[in-house]
């Protein structure tokens, strides 16, 4: 190969990523699906299965603009965004619990917890622009 096709090449995919990237960096509305979940209460064994075992739903939308995230039954609202280069943070309150939703802003990938004084719910999921 020539070297002008080789750094022709580079340089479209280096632009591929970031055009990939921009995906998840919450300028657009996110779908995510939860596809694992674990339910931890203070004492006892964790029990892990799929999220509406455990109701957390299935699906949600991150809507970053309105600052919520938007399941089948309610929206809850964004209290707290921090954005780094290989991640973002969004954090909230809701029913007595306080949640932290982790989302990889190159790979759309999710890690949430619910959280209260006893329980824990963890989520692992993937997001894909809407």
């Amino acid at each position: 190969m020539k070297p002008a096709i080789i750094i022709a090449a580079a340089i479209l995919a280096g632009t591929a990523l970031q055009v990939a990237a921009s995906d998840f960096d919450g300028s657009k509305l996110l779908v995510c699906a939860n596809m694992e979940a674990a339910y931890c209460s203070s004492g006892q064994a964790c029990d892990s299965g799929r999220p509406a075992d455990i109701g957390a739903p299935n699906f949600m939308r991150i809507d970053l603009a309105n600052k919520n995230i938007v399941g089948p039954e309610r929206t809850t609202p964004i209290m707290n965004v921090e954005k780094s280069s290989d991640q973002l943070l969004l954090q909230g309150t809701e029913f007595g619990y306080a949640w932290t939703l982790a989302l990889d802003v190159q790979e759309g990938t999710l890690a949430a917890t619910i959280v209260n004084r006893d329980q824990v719910v963890v989520l692992f999921g993937a997001c894909t622009p809407h």
